[in-house]
């Protein structure tokens, strides 16, 4: 940002930098002028002043490409986008400055006014009459006619930065104002008062008696409020206390009170359980509940007198992906560019080439890069069916199947050395229609190479090559990473008059795994909200593809996702119609430019976790337009994996920084895991640094060897995971039949299991469940399972692999392109996916896995529950545990000489052994 400092008292002008000031979201300028204080000047899209009066928020955050400060006014909001971090923060403590100078201005020239402020200060603070937020203190300051007092409730005043001359002249009550200790002991006083006062309210509320946490999580009122919940905490009956408890101490009417949750039932669910608290028809309840989309819907009805047409795709569960899917055969069929540049990012860029040393392990590089791992190797798989040795070598192979290329991977060449040796090479890629030798060496940019001795050996081979007279080219690492791999590719087969024949798009989809359509489609899907919502430009998802591993990948797949974003923007334009997220936009927009009033001064928000920017900016506006407004939000941050449904977890996370000053609590008492489960569960999402921390306690005691594994072996190089599901729960129901007599009342004659997946092509029951005589089995996606609880889950395919978990394909690098803030920690949504699975069961938890690629997951259990994870068959026998690897399982082996050893089965990725006589069966 260039910045004018000028001599003090003169104007200070703010833009940004020259290149930033060529995109659109760099054309403005502000000036702040002590001269007039009351106001700032700002040009953009013409000039306007603004009233520091006026300003009831300023903040940072980070866009895609810069950093962005945020003005919210009465009446509207500004955004000046395109600064570098330091700027933003700059720019929004010089702003802050201005406008509290200005209000320190205003209250040192009415100071007889302080007197009756004074008065309104004791008359609500005494006797611990009430909560004291900072809009409370600001409500009865605004009571008070004059300039001082408006200053003095304005919503950025800083007591902080107030000079010691004014604060000293302040009345004593005015400590609640100058010092947050003040109003934060007092509150503290109020709280400890409150709990005893409404003891008997909160024994029986919802039908249960709350918690010390819900107790108090109902009781505190600030401006903004962030209830961090656990699992199975009681989430949703603490919204219904709240409700019951402001309205009980009349705090607020029942139509100032409006309750927004993110699916229809949820929102119906929350109605009927206020209704029966308040003891009112349903119909009668004058509180609302409803969803975001339903509010947007109505916002705009009220203004415009018409519903918004909605699209009549968006009401179908899979109706967004068909009209993707739509748009992408029709840009097929009707751009031969688009078609060029689909099929190479489907067949040629399935996945990252993401350099080794960003990982952690040389294994989890494996991992990554594999389809599959066989005996500690990598097999890497192309459409030409040849198994290959690295990423590069799979983007050549497929972009040669693609352009219909014959090829023979490693096919054997003898030459001759000068000594008369005959030796034999293997040329990674031979040419039989040209007798063409292609080798892709490791090399980097200066002829170096991260393996030793590989340089020489490559000039060996160069030199081989050129003694036999054999037609040689090649390609290196340093060519993926400058982005000119495959233009060298056709670039040396066209100069030796090579056919292409580009296959048709039928041949390739069928060709395909579909698991690699399905993730592109996900992957644009969730980028076009954010494209939509933040209105990105193709530029600047060029310019954030730069920073990304592969380059190349990324800047292919910022053309495609951009086309189809304006097809897709297009189409609604076209048919006159506008997609769910364009309505809340829209709504935003009626409320920021005050058309529509909002009547709600206490707004409560449930599953907060899977909040979205356009959702977090409607709640903002609404809370912003009404004065002295408060927000209650309650969720779990361990349970945020709607990313592709747009939801950006740092909205939680840094909740303070986009809300304002708030007070957060916990719930960490859980109704639903046993307390092994919820403990283990707990210490297993927060070794992402990143997540809040959370001690979790459970109702119920820990049921030593609650969470078990079940290896399974292959069968023809796949695992039965339906067979070996359907044989776990007949042995399940035979042994809950056996001690029925435990369990079976009144109340219930069957134990409740679900049975879990990562991705639906493994559901084993294909849509019908099995019948038992005492168990009720459910089957469904760990998606869909969120929000439900079981006695009894069975998670499935707990194994390393595109399909297992955690889904390599889910942390798609691309996904930073569009996300303002993206997560560091590897698989960080998959973590708490696998949460989420984990934390559905109340009496254990059985995980089946590929007895070959167990998941990383099951070892991270095992490190943190110990003896307490147990491995068994699927029968229920115990089996050796390796001490070691802690995922595999020792077998018995024999040594050459005859004599018997106990092995570990993941050889040779383990090599642990010892005596046979050693027995570790539990």
């Amino acid at each position: 940002m260039a910045l004018t400092k000028l001599l003090s008292g003169r104007p200070r002008t703010y833009r940004p930098g020259f290149f930033a000031r060529m995109f659109p979201a760099g054309k403005w300028k502000l000036t702040l002028d002590p001269k007039i204080s009351g106001h700032f000047r700002l040009a953009q899209d013409g000039e306007v002043q603004l009233s520091c009066l006026d300003i009831v928020s300023i903040s940072t955050s980070k866009a895609l490409l810069w950093h962005t400060v945020e003005i919210r006014a009465r009446g509207r909001t500004v955004t000046l986008s395109a600064l570098s971090d330091d700027a933003a923060t700059q720019l929004a403590a010089d702003l802050h400055t201005f406008i509290n100078n200005h209000l320190f201005g205003l209250i040192a020239t009415e100071k007889e006014r302080l007197l009756e402020v004074d008065d309104r200060l004791r008359e609500i603070t005494e006797g611990n009459r009430q909560y004291l937020a900072q809009a409370d203190l600001g409500r009865a300051i605004a009571s008070v006619p004059g300039a001082a007092a408006a200053a003095l409730s304005h919503p950025l005043l800083d007591p902080d930065v107030m000079p010691a001359g004014l604060k000293g002249s302040l009345p004593a009550s005015f400590a609640m104002i100058t010092d947050p200790r003040v109003r934060h002991a007092y509150n503290a006083a109020f709280v400890r008062s409150e709990l005893e006062k409404f003891r008997s309210f909160f024994d029986d509320l919802d039908r249960r008696s709350f918690s010390d946490q819900q107790r108090e999580a109902c009781i505190r009122l600030e401006d903004s409020n962030l209830l961090v919940a656990s699992a199975g905490s009681g989430k949703s009956a603490t919204m219904v206390g709240k409700v019951a408890y402001v309205l009980e101490k009349q705090l607020y009417r029942p139509n100032d009170i409006l309750l927004l949750a993110f699916n229809r039932n949820a929102a119906d669910e929350l109605r009927t359980r206020i209704a029966a608290q308040l003891k009112v028809e349903e119909d009668a309840l004058e509180c609302r509940v409803t969803t975001f989309h339903a509010l947007g819907r109505g916002i705009i009805e009220e203004v415009e007198g018409r519903p918004p047409q909605l699209a009549n795709w968006v009401d179908h569960p899979a109706g967004e992906t068909r009209i993707i899917e739509a748009i992408i055969q029709n840009l097929v069929e009707s751009d031969p560019e688009f078609a060029r540049m689909w099929a190479e990012l489907l067949v040629v860029h399935p996945k990252a080439d993401i350099p080794v040393e960003v990982f952690d392990r040389q294994a989890d590089y494996q991992r990554y890069v594999s389809d599959s791992l066989r005996k500690g190797s990598a097999t890497i798989g192309s459409l030409s069916g040849v198994i290959v040795k690295s990423l590069q070598e799979q983007k050549i192979a497929n972009w040669l199947w693609l352009h219909s290329v014959t090829f023979e991977y490693e096919r054997q060449i003898a030459v001759e050395e000068d000594d008369g040796m005959v030796r034999h090479l293997h040329p990674d890629f031979y040419y039989p229609v040209t007798d063409t030798v292609h080798e892709h060496f490791a090399l980097n940019a200066d002829g170096t190479s991260p393996f030793a001795d590989y340089a020489q050996h490559a000039e060996k081979k160069r030199q081989a090559y050129r003694r036999k007279e054999i037609d040689f080219f090649e390609t290196t690492s340093a060519q993926a990473s400058n982005e000119t791999l495959i233009s060298t590719l056709e670039s040396e087969l066209a100069k030796r008059s090579m056919p292409f024949e580009r296959r048709s798009y039928v041949e390739i989809t069928k060709a395909l795994d579909p698991v690699v359509i399905k993730h592109y489609h996900q992957l644009i899907s969730t980028c076009l909200k954010h494209i939509r919502a933040s209105h990105l430009t193709l530029d600047m998802l060029l310019e954030r593809a730069k920073t990304l591993h592969d380059k190349e990948r990324s800047k292919l797949y910022a053309r495609v996702v951009w086309m189809i974003t304006g097809e897709y923007s297009r189409k609604l334009e076209e048919t006159r119609r506008i997609d769910f997220d364009s309505m809340i936009a829209d709504a935003v927009r009626l409320v920021e430019t005050g058309r529509y009033r909002s009547p709600y001064s206490l707004i409560l928000v449930d599953e907060f976790q899977d909040i979205s920017e356009p959702r977090a900016n409607l709640i903002k506006a609404l809370k912003q337009q009404k004065a002295f407004s408060k927000v209650f939000a309650v969720g779990d941050d361990w349970q945020s994996i709607y990313r592709f449904a747009g939801s950006d977890i740092t909205i939680f996370t840094q909740f303070e920084a986009n809300f304002g000053t708030s007070w957060q609590g916990r719930l960490e008492q859980t109704y639903r895991c046993n307390q092994l489960i919820a403990e283990t569960a707990a210490k297993f999402v927060q070794r992402n640094p990143d997540q809040i921390k959370k001690s979790v306690r459970s109702t119920r005691p820990a049921v030593s060897r609650s969470i078990r594994v079940i290896p399974i072996d292959d069968k023809r190089d796949k695992p039965d995971f339906a067979v070996a599901c359907q044989r776990l729960l007949e042995r399940l129901d035979a042994a809950l039949g056996g001690i029925a007599n435990r369990w079976r009342d009144e109340k219930r004659d069957k134990l409740k299991v679900l049975v879990l997946w990562r991705y639906n092509v493994l559901d084993p029951f294909e849509g019908r469940p099995p019948s038992f005589a005492n168990i009720e089995v459910a089957g469904l996606s760990f998606h869909r399972a969120k929000g439900l609880e079981a006695d009894y889950t069975v998670l499935l395919d707990v194994s390393e692999g595109n399909y297992g978990v955690p889904s390599r394909i889910e942390d798609d690098e691309l996904l930073n392109l569009v996300i303002p803030r993206p997560e560091t920690f590897a698989y960080a949504e998959e973590r708490r996916l696998f949460y989420v699975a984990l934390t559905r069961a109340s009496r254990g938890v059985y995980m089946i896995t590929n007895r070959r690629q167990p998941s990383r997951y099951i070892h991270e259990l095992c490190e943190i529950a110990g003896d307490e994870v147990r491995f068994e068959t699927i029968e229920g026998a115990a089996l050796n545990q390796c001490p070691a690897c802690l995922v595999g399982q020792l077998v018995d082996r024999r040594k050459k000489d005859g004599a018997m050893f106990r092995g570990c089965n993941q050889f040779p990725e383990c090599k642990h052994t010892e005596p046979a006589s050693v027995a570790r069966g539990r």
